[in-house]
């Protein structure tokens, strides 16, 4: 009988360490969990409809990604503009080059076939001097795109504010996910002091819950951080992208206004 006991004891006493060991274990694939989400969570916002704390924190979340979102598409948009107005520069640049070739041969025409007082030689020569004004149109056009379009919206699309704002809401989705750890590890804990209310398992479980009111304390500093910051950057955006993209329809405008105009006047000439 006694050894019975003795062997039912020991039995219990390798079924305790060995439930140790795997409680251990746990905890360290968690860590190691964290610490993989904590390397790969830096580069954007989780996406997440879970409640991970309360309905407060999840509003502030889903308010934190809608202004992620938009500040990212706001910053895409600026690189198409950019792109575009890039693009216009080029064609502009070609043109300029086709253009005064073209200016110097209309000219060349019409001086070596001046003596013919023919309207062929007359028209060359006015052609000739009506596109070296348009090339400058062109340089003009070219120029105002660069410093009104181009270097701001390529300044703001990495600028320190929106990078800064942007890294504030990456901090909060990382601990987001910890916040979510945190969540699991107490709800096993919970379970733990439920099977064995222990004093061992009880200090644990209250160290849990001790870290996630701490938890949640400094995730609502930083989303209200996160919040503000990356609304002043979406407001800022907007503004600025908007005062680009007229700035741009003016100058299009313009451009193609005074280049009419030359044309016309060459028209009439003619």
């Amino acid at each position: 009988g006694r050894g019975g006991g003795a062997g039912e004891q020991a039995s219990r006493a390798e079924m305790e360490a060995f439930r140790k060991q795997a409680n251990k274990f746990k905890e360290q694939v968690a860590k190691q969990q964290q610490a993989v989400i904590k390397q790969f969570s830096t580069t954007g916002y989780e996406r997440s409809d879970s409640v991970v704390i309360d309905e407060v924190e999840l509003q502030q979340h889903q308010r934190l990604e809608k202004l992620y979102s938009s500040t990212r598409s706001g910053r895409d948009f600026q690189k198409d503009i950019v792109r575009a107005a890039e693009g216009l520069v080029s064609i502009g640049s070609k043109h300029i080059e086709v253009g005064t070739k073209f200016s110097e041969d209309c000219y060349r025409y019409g001086g070596e076939n001046n003596a013919d007082g023919e309207a062929l030689t007359k028209a060359a020569s006015l052609y000739g001097g009506a596109l070296r004004n348009v090339e400058k149109e062109y340089e003009d056009f070219n120029r105002t795109l660069c410093s009104q379009i181009i270097d701001p919206l390529k300044a703001m699309a990495v600028c320190a504010p929106l990078e800064e704002a942007r890294g504030f809401a990456q901090r909060y989705s990382r601990m987001r996910h910890e916040a979510e750890i945190l969540s699991a590890e107490i709800a096993r804990r919970k379970a733990r002091v439920r099977e064995s209310p222990v004093a061992e398992h009880t200090t644990k479980l209250e160290q849990s819950e001790g870290k996630m009111i701490e938890h949640k304390a400094s995730m609502a500093v930083l989303g209200k951080e996160a919040v503000a910051a990356l609304g002043a950057v979406e407001s800022q955006q907007k503004r600025v992208t908007l005062q680009r993209l007229v700035g741009m329809v003016e100058a299009e405008k313009l451009f193609y206004l005074r280049l009419a105009a030359i044309l016309d006047d060459v028209e009439a000439e003619v």
